[in-house]
């Protein structure tokens, strides 16, 4: 079963909702997933998969009928993150940022590594397309997986714990990251040990 990582676009905004109301208890509705894609096309990204049987020409291929998390036959999302750049004109600071809104995988597809994959891409692109410095989104303190993955897997910093944020009285802790374009390539970003540097013909060592 093979991921892929690739833009949102409109079409996958119903799946994007439905992977939302089946994990988080935050919600929103559907203009609000279009506004973001619409407003910063480059900031917002899934993860598909597709069935088995997709492989196979000679195979009929079947709709799922009333499954939402499908967008084309086959071919179904299992996870997504939502970003924005910050456009509040009454907002103090000016410097240009981006924000997470939401980020969510389907339960049985946890544990591959997709929700931090999501984020290193969304990462990338609000800083390679919108020259965003920094990045802030914000978390439940109970949200232990999440704390790991931003703090630990990802490296932002929690700047303040803002008291019943979330309309259940929650307590969230606010987090920033701060961008540098030559960090956030995914081989420098990941750690690679091998560097590409796009000149290079890949073949020449075999």
């Amino acid at each position: 079963m093979g991921i892929t990582i690739r833009r949102a676009t409109i079409n996958d905004i119903q799946a994007m909702q439905n992977a939302n109301l089946h994990n988080l208890p935050e919600n929103y509705l559907l203009k609000y997933y279009m506004y973001h894609i619409l407003s910063w096309p480059q900031a917002s990204y899934v993860a598909t998969t597709y069935d088995e049987i997709v492989h196979d020409e000679d195979a009929p291929i079947e709709d799922p009928k009333g499954d939402t998390a499908y967008i084309n036959k086959g071919e179904k999302i299992v996870g997504y993150v939502l970003g924005k750049m910050e456009d509040d004109p009454a907002a103090d600071d000016k410097t240009p940022h981006g924000h997470i809104t939401s980020l969510s995988v389907m339960r049985t597809y946890r544990r591959m590594g997709i929700a931090e994959k999501l984020m290193r891409q969304a990462l990338y692109a609000m800083c390679e397309c919108f020259d965003a410095e920094y990045v802030s989104l914000h978390v439940r303190k109970s949200n232990r997986a999440a704390l790991h993955l931003y703090r630990d897997s990802l490296q932002f910093e929690v700047t303040s714990n803002e008291k019943s944020y979330y309309q259940d009285g929650e307590d969230a802790y606010a987090m920033k990251k701060v961008l540098k374009l030559d960090e956030l390539i995914p081989g420098l970003m990941q750690k690679s040990e091998e560097i590409d540097d796009l000149t290079s013909d890949l073949l020449d060592d075999l």
